[in-house]
């Protein structure tokens, strides 16, 4: 159900500027292991360069698994992507407790999520509530920047996006699209999602150094102490 609205023509206007948002901001992330939670059928990170990229959810990707209980190491993983992960979750707060455990220090996150405080979330408030997206709970902007900053996150930038009104008509959006620019100017968090990226921090952490072999270290030659006595006479 959720690969077909996004297929849909508001679907493919929100999921064109999303992607755009996600290439530009993971494409200089560097590491070694990426995670996706959730929309296995859009790849969220194509523009990244990690050796180990891969997906997960309840019903697909490359790992199958709760999100809110990730069967992954302490401090594995360098990026994860959550596309709209937290509104579908029935714990969200959960959710981000596990991304901050399995993240190194100075790892990242990237947030996408539907902003009740919009157009997209007034349809949702006055339509029904049985079918993709309206059927999440729409997360206020406030409530996640604290989650973040009580998990130890800081927020790297952040930005809103999708200010058309939800109309499922290609052309309609198209008239629409100068909306963009003046939302940003005018109505800065009224968007229809917003985009949020986050670095783990880890306070008073000190840097360990590899321990170097003794033989390869220079030790300073000194010379002996002389044992002879030089005789004197005291004048």
């Amino acid at each position: 159900m959720t690969e077909n609205w996004f297929e849909s023509d508001i679907g493919r206007y929100i999921l064109e500027r999303e992607q755009a948002w996600f290439d530009a901001s993971c494409a200089d992330i560097f590491g070694f292991n990426a995670l996706q939670m959730g929309q296995c059928h859009v790849d969220y990170l194509r523009a990244n360069r990690m050796p180990f990229r891969f997906s997960m959810s309840v019903t697909c990707g490359s790992m199958r698994a709760r999100p809110e209980y990730l069967p992954i190491a302490d401090q594995s993983l360098d990026l994860i992507a959550m596309p709209h992960a937290l509104e579908f979750s029935p714990n969200p707060h959960l959710l981000l407790r596990e991304a901050e455990r399995v993240l190194r220090p100075e790892g990242r996150i990237l947030l996408a999520g539907f902003n009740p405080v919009s157009l997209l979330g007034m349809k949702r408030a006055l339509g029904s509530h049985q079918t993709y997206p309206w059927n999440g709970r729409f997360l206020q902007l406030t409530r996640i920047k604290d989650w973040l900053s009580l998990l130890g996150f800081e927020l790297v930038s952040g930005r809103m996006v999708c200010y058309a009104p939800p109309v499922n008509r290609s052309a309609w959006l198209h008239r629409f699209r100068f909306m963009e620019a003046a939302g940003d100017r005018w109505w800065a968090l009224g968007g229809g999602v917003y985009l949020l990226h986050a670095v783990k921090r880890v306070r008073n952490m000190r840097l360990i150094t590899p321990r170097w072999e003794e033989n390869w270290l220079v030790k300073p030659v000194l010379a002996p102490p002389s044992n002879r006595i030089t005789n004197y006479k005291e004048q």
